[in-house]
C-alpha cells in the first residue's frame, strides 16, 4: 500500500466486511496517527518523516491482499543472508533463481520481497526534512527523482513482513555537480536483511523464552517464511549484545553498588572455538540487577577480580573455597584503603539440603530439616514488617540454631566419618557462623536462592542448546542474560524495555538498565 492511501477513505463495503476488532482497532491507529502527525509537523525539524506502522498494517488488511503486492525491483538486501548448504543443495532467505549453465554469471540472491511475495510489504519514502545546500556551488539541492532502495525482513507480533525503504536523491539543478542521498535510518545493524524488531525478537525468544535459533526457524516456517537461515539469527544476536553493551556495562556498576552481592557459578559447556570445553558462568546480583560473565575457569580469582572495586557490604554464596578466598583478599584491599570490610554469608539452602540428600539417615535428619522449617516459617513472617520485629523473629532463630549445633555435636561421635550425616554435622558446624550472620542484621539473606534463581535460565539453556560455539557465543550470552535476567528482577518487560533502549540509542538520547526504567516508567 502507498503511503498517500493513509488519506483516503476506505470503501464502505470493506468496512461492513471487516471484522469487529480490526475496526476497533483501525479507529484507535487513525486517532494516534493523527495525534503523531500533528506532533510531527510541530516539532519535527531535521529528521524524517515515518508513517505508523501498524496503522498501514491494519488498512492492508481492509483493503485486501492484492494491494500489498509490488513488482520486484533492484535492491540490494544485506550480506548476512548468505547461501546455507543443505546436501547437494543451496538455500538462502530467498531461494535463488533457476540454476544457471556453467561459466554463466553468479546467481543473485532474491529480495525478501521477491521470496515472500505475499507478505505485507511497507514502502517508506525516507527524505531529508532540510534540503542542503550544493557544495560545489551553494545553490539549494532539489529531488532528482532517483532513490537508492534497500529491504530487510521485518516482524510483527505473530508475523513477517518485509519493509522497502527508498532514500531520496538531491542532485544541483544548476550546476549538476553534485549528489546526495538521504541517509539510512539508524539500525542495529547497518545493512543488515534483518530489522531491528527482528533482531530483538529473536534475541529474547532465545535468551528470555530459551526458544533456540533452530526452533525458531522452525516457527517462522509454519507463518510462511521458510528458509530463514539459523546461522543468520544466531549473528544478530551478537550484533544486539554488542549494540547494548553500554547497558552491560551500567548493569555491572549497579550490582556492584548493591549493598548485598549475591554470588554463585555454573559449567558451561564451550563446544568450540577454546582449548578449554569446560567454561563456567558466573552469576552476580543485586536485587535491582543481575550480571554474568562467561570464564574457562573457575577460580576465585573471577570473583576477586570483579569484586575489587565493590561497594557491597555483604557477599552471600555457598562454601565454595573460591569465595572464601576472595573475601580475604578483598578485605585486606579494603583494610588498607580504610574502608569497611566485606562480611561474607553463608546460604542455608545448602546446609538444609546437604540434611536433606543424606540418603538412609532419614530419621537423623529429621530433627534438622524440622528446625530449618520453623526457621524459614519465621522469615517468612518477617517479610514487611519492621527492624524491630525483624530482628526479633531473627533472635528465635538464632536460639534455633543453637540447639541445631548442640544436637549436630553431641550426634557426631556416633556415626562412620564417612557416612552423609556426619558430612551433613561437619558442613553445618564447620560454616556455623556463615549460616547464621544474618541472624544479627536485618539486612542479610537467609540464603541464596536470589542468585540460583537467575541461574536457572543459563541452566536451562544450556541443556537446551548445548553450549555455544565460540567465545564470542559465551560473551554474547552473558550479556543478554544479564539485560533478560535484570528485566525480571525489576519487572519489566524486555519486549518493551529493549525496542525502547534501542530507539534510545539511535537518537543519542539518555539510556537506562532495567531497574532505572521500571523508576522512570512504572506503568512497564
Amino acid at each position: 500500500m502507498e503511503t498517500q492511501n493513509l488519506f483516503e477513505s476506505i470503501p464502505t463495503e470493506r468496512l461492513q466486511a471487516a471484522p469487529r476488532e480490526l475496526l476497533i482497532e483501525y479507529i484507535r491507529l487513525q486517532e494516534r496517527f493523527a495525534a503523531s502527525l500533528q506532533k510531527t509537523i510541530e516539532k519535527q525539524k531535521d529528521r524524517a518523516i515515518w508513517i505508523d506502522e501498524e496503522l498501514i498494517h491494519v488498512k492492508q488488511e481492509l483493503y485486501g491482499k492484492s494491494s500489498e503486492k509490488l513488482a520486484p525491483l533492484d535492491a540490494t538486501t544485506g550480506g548476512d543472508l548468505d547461501t546455507e548448504k543443505t546436501g547437494a543443495n543451496e538455500v538462502t532467505l530467498g531461494a535463488e533463481e533457476p540454476s544457471s549453465p556453467k561459466g554463466s554469471k553468479k546467481r543473485r540472491i532474491l529480495l525478501p520481497s521477491e521470496r515472500y511475495p505475499d507478505a505485507p510489504l511497507i514502502e517508506r519514502d525516507v527524505e531529508l526534512a532540510e534540503i542542503p545546500n550544493c557544495t560545489c556551488c551553494g545553490e539549494r539541492l532539489k529531488d532528482s527523482g532517483l532513490t537508492e532502495t534497500v529491504e530487510y525482513l521485518d516482524r510483527q507480533p505473530a508475523s513477517y513482513r518485509v519493509i522497502r525503504e527508498k532514500k531520496h536523491k538531491y542532485n544541483c539543478a544548476s550546476c549538476h555537480g553534485e549528489i546526495k542521498t538521504t541517509p539510512a535510518l539508524p539500525r542495529i545493524k547497518p545493512g543488515s536483511a534483518f530489522g531491528d524488531s527482528v533482531i530483538i525478537d529473536a534475541a529474547v525468544s532465545k535468551y528470555c523464552d530459551l526458544i533456540p535459533m533452530g526452533r525458531q526457524v522452525k516457527m517462522a516456517e509454519r507463518l510462511g517464511f521458510p528458509g530463514l537461515p539459523p546461522q543468520s539469527l544466531i549473528e544478530t544476536s551478537h550484533y544486539l549484545a554488542e549494540f547494548l553493551l553500554k547497558i552491560y556495562q551500567r548493569i555491572r556498576s549497579e550490582t556492584l553498588s548493591s549493598k548485598i552481592l549475591y554470588a554463585d557459578e555454573t559449567p558451561h559447556r564451550m563446544l568450540e572455538g577454546s582449548e578449554k570445553e569446560n567454561w563456567y558462568f558466573w552469576g552476580f546480583s543485586g536485587r535491582k540487577s543481575a550480571y554474568f560473565e562467561a570464564h574457562d575457569t573457575r577460580s576465585g580469582d573471577v570473583s576477586i577480580e570483579f569484586l575489587k572495586n565493590a561497594s557491597s557490604e555483604y557477599l552471600m554464596s555457598d562454601v565454595y573455597s573460591g569465595y572464601v578466598r576472595t573475601t580475604t583478599v578483598v578485605n585486606e584491599e579494603r583494610d588498607k584503603k580504610g574502608i569497611p570490610r566485606l562480611t561474607k554469608i553463608y546460604c542455608n539452602a545448602h546446609a538444609r539440603r546437604k540434611f536433606k540428600e543424606a540418603g538412609v539417615f532419614e530419621a537423623e535428619s529429621k530433627f534438622f530439616l524440622l528446625r530449618y522449617q520453623r526457621i524459614y516459617h519465621l522469615e517468612e513472617l518477617s517479610k514487611g514488617k519492621s527492624d524491630s520485629e525483624i530482628l526479633e523473629n531473627r533472635l528465635k532463630m538464632s536460639l534455633i540454631f543453637e540447639e541445631m549445633r548442640t544436637e549436630a555435636l553431641d550426634r557426631l561421635p556416633g556415626y562412620s566419618e564417612k557416612s552423609a550425616i556426619v558430612k551433613a554435622y561437619r558442613y553445618f558446624l564447620k560454616n556455623f557462623a556463615g549460616f547464621t550472620h544474618f541472624t544479627k542484621t536485618v539486612d542479610a539473606p537467609i540464603d541464596n536462592n536470589h542468585q540460583e534463581s537467575l541461574l536457572r535460565s543459563p541452566v536451562i539453556g544450556r541443556k537446551t542448546w548445548y553450549g555455544t560455539h565460540s567465545v564470542r557465543g559465551a560473551e554474547t550470552a552473558a550479556i543478554l542474560f544479564s539485560v533478560m535476567e535484570s528485566c525480571k528482577l525489576s519487572g519489566v518487560n524486555p519486549r518493551i524495555y529493549i525496542p525502547a533502549i534501542v530507539q534510545a540509542i539511535h537518537e543519542n538520547k539518555p539510556v537506562f538498565t532495567p531497574a532505572e526504567f521500571a523508576e522512570n516508567s512504572p506503568n512497564t
